[in-house]
């Protein structure tokens, strides 16, 4: 599986976002995917995951605003992105897990939240 992250942008705040992940190859379904986020001199933080049977969990933050959501038929994962904040403004990343681990990641999509 390879990851395509899109939809980031410059928004602002209070505004809404929704991020693509396409996936290639024919086991998607096989997945768990999640988000990730990360700013310049802080770890990745974890955002949102959606197992295979399209159970979800969130951070804490995203809760309330944030939804991870799946198509398998267009081997794609989305997070709609509402009520953002300035302390969103992150690069996001999709992940994949077979169950060892988010061990397969997209390039990142620029998310810019202004005040």
């Amino acid at each position: 599986v390879q990851l395509q992250a899109s939809g980031g942008g410059l928004v602002q705040a209070g505004g809404s976002l929704r991020l693509s992940c396409a996936a290639s190859g024919r086991t998607f379904s096989t997945y768990a995917m999640a988000w990730f986020r990360q700013t310049p001199g802080k770890e990745r933080e974890f955002v949102a995951r959606v197992d295979v049977a399209s159970r979800t969990y969130y951070a804490d933050f995203a809760k309330g605003r944030f939804t991870i959501s799946r198509d398998n038929a267009k081997n794609t994962v989305y997070l709609q992105m509402n009520s953002l904040k300035p302390e969103d403004t992150a690069v996001y990343y999709c992940a994949a897990s077979s169950g060892r681990g988010w061990n397969i990641w997209g390039q990142g999509t620029q998310v810019t939240v202004s005040s």
